[in-house]
């Protein structure tokens, strides 16, 4: 299959590796920060970290929309979904997301109205197919899928749907890598960038982080190659005292994005003064809302959220597993009170999440012996 098999080359795979390791200054422990969530489930799933030397520590950052979503907002919509007039849509994995509330599926099982969508698109159809209810969409996740979001509420406005509204919970990338950047007690000495995202934003905007904070950053592709072949780019970066902005994924990542996408994001969403992320806390500039030309179709206007703030369970360590202070098998409750099956955090529920990704592909191995 072309762009997956050659990218799954076992011989191009081993020698990249052994490149690496030929690179690397055996006398410094290099720290790189996987942004995107589905880089993590990779590293996880094609077991990379073996193919790396020691001294090379991948850290897992914040870039699964549903790990660093706060426990209060996800309640906000909770209290949505409990009203009988109400018909609430999420993601597969919002589903088994927990707030104080509980879950959507447990709530759903004492009679919510709770359907799990696949596109905002969804959510519109059961709109228009049930007028005498209000239907709502927890809009969830980075710049990749908020232009879907915006693209829908274009087409609601179109048609003059009035019973469609949007619960937005889209984050953006940029504020959050800054944040961690900001942090005292993080070192990171490069980035491996997000594809997907990148694939709306392009590559310029992650230029402040070499200018700035003089770290390097090579924007990824998922499979087992593109995932070394950045890792080298990185070591070869640090090894000749560069800080630059590098393309590894240039067969889908143009370096200005997805025009179409950013100019119907920019058209729907503003960016919020502040958004509060799990683990990181409050980062300003960092999520979008409707503007008010849209606030018709805007759940927190129209069910008049009220922002609850709730803390984790004090027993998780979400924040510094989500901060890359923490590996997932640190946590106190990781594979014991909490699993993919009962997860205490959200880390735990997504396949991106680094705990989830952790548990199916290193604990389940190490419990059987492998």
């Amino acid at each position: 299959m072309k762009y997956v098999d050659e990218f799954r080359d076992s011989e191009l795979i081993l020698k990249t590796s052994e490149e690496i390791r030929r690179l690397v200054d055996p006398n410094y422990h290099y720290r790189i920060m996987e942004v995107c969530g589905g880089h993590t489930f990779s590293i996880f799933r094609f077991g990379l970290q073996n193919l790396l030397p020691e001294n090379i520590e991948l850290v897992h950052g914040p870039g699964c929309p549903v790990c660093v979503l706060p426990m209060g907002r996800m309640d906000d919509g909770l209290s949505i979904a409990r009203q009988s007039d109400v018909i609430f849509t999420a993601f597969g994995d919002v589903m088994r997301v927990p707030g104080r509330l509980g879950t959507p599926l447990e709530l759903r099982a004492k009679g919510a109205d709770i359907r799990m969508i696949y596109s905002p698109l969804d959510a519109l159809k059961i709109a228009i197919d049930h007028p005498d209810r209000k239907v709502v969409l927890f809009a969830i996740g980075f710049e990749t899928t908020a232009p879907s979001t915006a693209l829908t509420l274009l087409r609601a406005r179109e048609l003059n749907v009035p019973n469609f509204f949007v619960f937005s919970n889209h984050v953006l990338i940029l504020p959050a890598i800054r944040a961690i950047l900001d942090s005292p007690d993080m070192r990171i000495d490069g980035f491996i960038g997000p594809g997907h995202c990148s694939a709306v934003i392009g590559a310029r905007p992650y230029e402040f982080i070499a200018k700035n904070y003089g770290k390097p950053v090579v924007i990824s592709g998922f499979e087992p190659l593109d995932l070394l072949q950045s890792i080298l780019m990185l070591v070869k970066q640090m090894r000749e005292g560069r800080s630059e902005v590098e393309n590894q994924y240039s067969r889908v990542v143009p370096s200005d994005g997805n025009i179409s996408a950013l100019k119907a994001m920019n058209e729907v969403f503003e960016v919020r003064p502040f958004f509060e992320w799990r683990g990181l806390g409050f980062i300003s500039q960092s999520a979008l809302k409707l503007r008010p030309e849209f606030s018709r179709w805007d759940a927190e206007v129209h069910f008049q959220v009220e922002g609850v703030r709730v803390t984790d369970p004090k027993a998780a360590q979400c924040g510094e597993v989500l901060k890359g202070v923490l590996k997932p098998h640190q946590c106190k409750l990781f594979g014991k009170e909490c699993t993919p099956e009962h997860p205490v955090g959200a880390l735990m529920v997504s396949s991106e999440g680094a705990c989830a990704a952790y548990y199916h592909h290193v604990h389940l191995r190490q419990a059987v012996g492998e």
